[in-house]
């Protein structure tokens, strides 16, 4: 029988050794059953959340005119500002409107992959238009980093690996140097919308290894879909982080974690806007698919694997059944490349000022595919097939 709530996990246990052996198993549990979880009692602060979200809320409430002059179409990192309904999720449009921030990096150097263009400083709000929000925003982001490094190697505790299992897809001894990244999401209700519809952010999985989502209001809207393809709600609990598990960790244990299809509806009429902050934790971009492809599993214990298929088989299915879309789609040889081209096709605006060529060159595939598709794709890719990698946290 597939699951029918979320598990709400204390990371508090992880760190005493008497509670330690229940907590990974829990954990396990969400890893290899659900794909998604609470986790309440991660290090930080409430004053510290407080103030991010506040700030976050107050982003929204900046003059048009200041949002625009940290337009995302002005940079060709994919950092700064998105209109409303510029995205596109599963080929429809996502009703939000949202900031894209990263932990900072210097601009490449001349010459360096396409793909580094993604490494690049943040377009932040001027501060006189909205004081102390690039600090607030800077150390959540260095805290969540250390919260997500921190919870990676309890996940591979829980799957019977070594601690530091995963750690040479991260950057830098530690992964000091990862790149994590970070948006602000608004979701008007339906009223505001006209009747557009109530897709906040369509169908889709995650990607790269685990998100982190902080539900910055009262709305419901999130929604994961079960093995029987039932939505379960995923309401907003005070003091707690959903927890997204992601492409890149079921393709990395090659099915073992499970990568969960969710969605977000748009608040009904009346409602007012919904806010959400997700945090993804950062994977070396230059790392090569093929490296991807021949690690993990064999490293996981007979004991786990068979957990995985128990579970598969109640709901018909078996670990070898298991599809990949963290792939490279024959295109992308790495998992920057890939990004990119997600990146170019979740943003058209911004691929049609930066990256024309990438951008035509998706457009010709997604009509190649839609002459030859008959059926509908699996739930949970971008919608055409290519290159499903990058998908969006909501």
């Amino acid at each position: 029988m597939s699951f029918t709530t979320i598990p709400i996990l204390d990371l508090s246990l992880s760190l005493d050794p008497t509670t330690k052996p229940a907590f990974l198993a829990s954990l396990r549990h969400a890893l290899l059953e659900v794909g998604f979880l609470y986790l309440k009692n991660v290090g930080i602060p409430p004053e510290i959340f407080a103030r991010v979200i506040t700030q976050g809320k107050a982003f929204f409430d900046i003059p048009e005119a200041e949002k625009l002059k940290i337009e995302m179409k002005n940079a060709n990192s994919f950092l700064g500002y998105s209109r409303l309904s510029a995205e596109v999720t599963a080929g429809a449009v996502d009703h939000r409107e949202q900031i894209d921030l990263s932990t900072e990096h210097p601009l490449p150097a001349p010459g360096a992959p396409l793909h580094h263009n993604l490494l690049a400083p943040n377009q932040w709000p001027r501060e006189e238009a909205l004081p102390g929000f690039r600090d607030v925003f800077e150390d959540y982001m260095r805290r969540m980093g250390e919260v997500s490094m921190g919870f990676t190697s309890l996940i591979a505790e829980a799957i019977e690996l070594e601690s530091g299992a995963f750690d040479k897809y991260f950057d830098g001894e530690g992964g000091e140097d990862q790149q994590h990244k970070l948006k602000i999401v608004r979701y008007p209700d339906v009223g505001v919308l006209g009747g557009k519809g109530g897709q906040g952010v369509g169908p889709h999985k995650d990607s790269m290894l685990s998100s982190y989502l902080l539900q910055a209001s009262h709305h419901r809207g999130l929604q994961v879909q079960n093995m029987r393809g039932e939505w379960i709600d995923c309401p907003p609990i005070d003091g707690t982080l959903v927890v997204a598990i992601g492409q890149g960790l079921e393709a990395l244990t090659q099915g073992v974690c499970v990568s969960t299809t969710h969605r977000v509806l748009s608040p009904a009429a009346g409602e007012g806007a919904r806010f959400s902050i997700p945090f993804f934790q950062g994977v070396r971009g230059d790392t090569e698919f093929e490296d991807l492809e021949t690690v993990g599993v064999g490293q996981i214990s007979e004991r786990v694997k068979d957990q995985r298929r128990r579970v598969l088989e109640r709901n018909g299915g078996r670990l070898d059944d298991v599809e990949f879309t963290f792939r490279g789609g024959g295109v992308a040889k790495t998992l920057g490349e890939a990004t990119l081209r997600n990146r170019v096709k979740s943003h058209p605006d911004v691929g049609e000022r930066w990256y024309p060529d990438i951008l035509a060159g998706i457009r010709e595939e997604q009509a190649r595919l839609a002459k030859q598709t008959v059926a509908a794709p699996p739930a949970g890719n971008s919608g055409d097939g290519v290159d499903s990698v990058i998908l969006l946290l909501v």
